[in-house]
């Protein structure tokens, strides 16, 4: 089917009271993975390449993303193509030719004036070019940063923040964490319920790995909407090639390895297409 727009997977997820799914991929099998767990569970679902995806391909966007829009037309679901977690400008310009609808401009690092500057500037560019845009307020960061005083995303300042940026989501630090590779993380339940109250934009949960299937339903039910996995992903991925290369020492084919790690990407991505619409 036709490319889905990011824009139109996170409004119907958002008034449903439902989740979106969005994984991040790097090779061909991750997205092969996501659309087929996908397509099990009959679920929408984004594709998320990432500014470190495309260092890894040699600082090229195009050739990743016309695969991942490939496999996305001839899905059996609604599928939509989104550049994650941008700081570098030049890359932000190339989401509406590499055929992308949404990008997540990330200038989290900055204090907040220089934030909302940096943020305000990319949005303005990206709806000239009719894209949808995702910021981030308050520091997801590394394992450690997220549970530290003062990070998390504060109610009052988001609302002034969407207000003055114009962005179209908000990605909001409660207390999850990127690279965790255990779902040990305990969100703020009550920080979501008053973001979600404060804010007019779909609110978006980064570092959703580390977050286990109860914690990330009751997220939804508070108000989040847009839900970013990357990491479970890549830990099946490794385990499953570990595993195989340790039973078959032999094997030279990839095809071996990488389709056993395929299927248990695609449970992953069952499992937490799932938790996030259980009426599915």
């Amino acid at each position: 089917m036709p490319l889905a727009t990011t824009g139109d997977l996170v409004s119907e997820a958002r008034r449903a009271r439902r989740g979106i799914g969005a994984f991040n991929v790097i090779t061909l099998e991750h997205a092969e993975a996501v659309v087929a767990g996908a397509e099990a569970v009959a679920a929408p679902v984004i594709l998320q390449i990432s500014q470190n995806a495309v260092k890894f391909h040699h600082g090229r966007l195009a050739p990743l993303a016309a695969a991942a829009a490939a496999i996305a037309r001839s899905a059996a679901v609604p599928v939509a193509l989104h550049l994650d977690h941008v700081e570098d400008v030049e890359l932000l310009h190339q989401t509406a030719e590499a055929g992308l609808s949404s990008v997540m401009f990330d200038a989290s690092k900055l204090d907040y004036e220089g934030n909302l500057a940096a943020t305000r500037a990319a949005a303005d560019w990206a709806h000239g070019q009719g894209l949808w845009l995702e910021a981030e307020l308050g520091e997801v960061g590394g394992k450690e940063g997220a549970h530290a005083p003062g990070v998390r995303t504060d109610p009052r300042e988001a609302a002034a923040f969407v207000a003055a940026t114009g962005v179209d989501a908000l990605a909001v630090a409660v207390g999850s964490t990127h690279a965790m590779t255990s779902r040990t993380a305990r969100l703020d339940h009550d920080l979501i319920a008053r973001l979600a109250g404060a804010v007019p934009v779909p609110l978006v949960l980064h570092g959703s790995s580390g977050v286990d299937a109860g914690e990330l339903a009751r997220a939804v039910r508070h108000g989040m909407v847009k839900v970013n996995v990357g990491t479970a992903l890549n830990v099946e991925l490794t385990a499953a090639i570990r595993e195989w290369l340790s039973s078959h020492p032999e094997t030279v084919d990839p095809r071996k390895y990488l389709a056993a790690a395929r299927r248990r990407m695609e449970t992953v991505t069952t499992d937490v297409l799932t938790t996030l619409s259980p009426g599915q």
